[in-house]
């Protein structure tokens, strides 16, 4: 009933260093997750072979349920008739046909959100209609249930220079999540790992609505002070508050494992307050 949720973002297959491969298996063997969540920019040029690689990946990982979705890098950048006639072909046949994949247990929702548009390069959007169908879902959560958006790019961000990367949409997106019962968006593309409070950033926020952004899992596209990165979710229901633990987990250059660096403890919002479909 209390989910484990090990959040990979960035991996940028086509970039990946084996040694961080390795290690990020290890960590995902010995953690055993109830949910492997991919949020986006799986290869970095969308090739057969790239997605190939990271299919095998995940699927080593032997964990029960994999959540992903596609990120900018995974549509097709140079192969310009495949990226107008079947953007997502690729993503397809590697991943599934599902592009706003659903994962459900007793203890947690997830629904992916796909940020990405095959006319856009890099800036990501989510549309009204998108956000009323997530919210619609979140609305059917059972009270027992973590309920976590995941999107591409990210809602918030916490350097000014990355503030053109934020998500087209966004106010309304949290302010909507939010009211339907949200607890957590997860995202990447940034290659910067952090937690943030939305209700926060964006006033219209009715609860409390938290960010968590994952680092660069496995690729050599690491930032200044962000090693390869991954994110572990707990989430803890029950008599007392309900609360999650968000512990970032990182594999410094040259080291042979992951290791837990940050902890975060989230007090989540009562669910007697979230409103529910009929």
């Amino acid at each position: 009933m209390n989910p484990v949720l090990l959040q990979i973002s960035d991996p940028h297959f086509g970039t990946e260093q084996a040694p961080v491969v390795q290690a990020l298996a290890r960590l995902a063997h010995a953690e055993a997750p109830e949910l492997v969540v991919l949020s986006g920019d799986i290869t970095q040029r969308a090739t057969r072979a790239q997605f190939s690689a990271a299919r095998a990946f995940v699927d080593s990982l032997g964990a029960p349920a994999v959540l992903a979705l596609p990120g900018n890098h995974d549509i097709p950048l140079f192969a310009l008739g495949t990226r107008l006639l079947d953007p997502y072909g690729r993503y397809c046949e590697a991943f599934g046909a599902e592009l706003e994949p659903v994962f459900e247990s007793a203890g947690c929702l997830a629904i992916a959100v796909n940020t990405t548009r095959w006319y856009r390069h890099e800036d990501g959007e989510v549309s009204a209609a998108q956000i009323e169908r997530v919210a619609a879902r979140l609305m059917r959560a059972t009270p027992q249930q973590l309920r976590v958006v995941v999107v591409h790019q990210p809602l918030a961000v916490t350097l000014p220079e990355d503030a053109s990367n934020r998500l087209h949409g966004r106010a309304a997106a949290a302010a909507r999540w939010a009211a339907a019962g949200a607890d957590l968006v997860l995202g990447g593309h940034i290659h910067l790992p952090f937690v943030s409070p939305l209700h926060e950033t964006f006033p219209d926020c009715a609860r409390a609505l938290w960010a968590v952004q994952a680092g660069t899992a496995v690729s050599t596209r690491v930032r200044a002070g962000a090693p390869n990165s991954v994110n572990l979710i707990r989430y803890a229901s029950g008599a007392a508050a309900r609360h999650c633990t968000v512990e970032r987990w990182d594999c410094a250059r040259g080291a042979e494992r992951f290791e837990q660096v940050a902890s975060h403890t989230l007090p989540l919002a009562d669910m007697a307050t979230i409103p529910h479909a009929g």
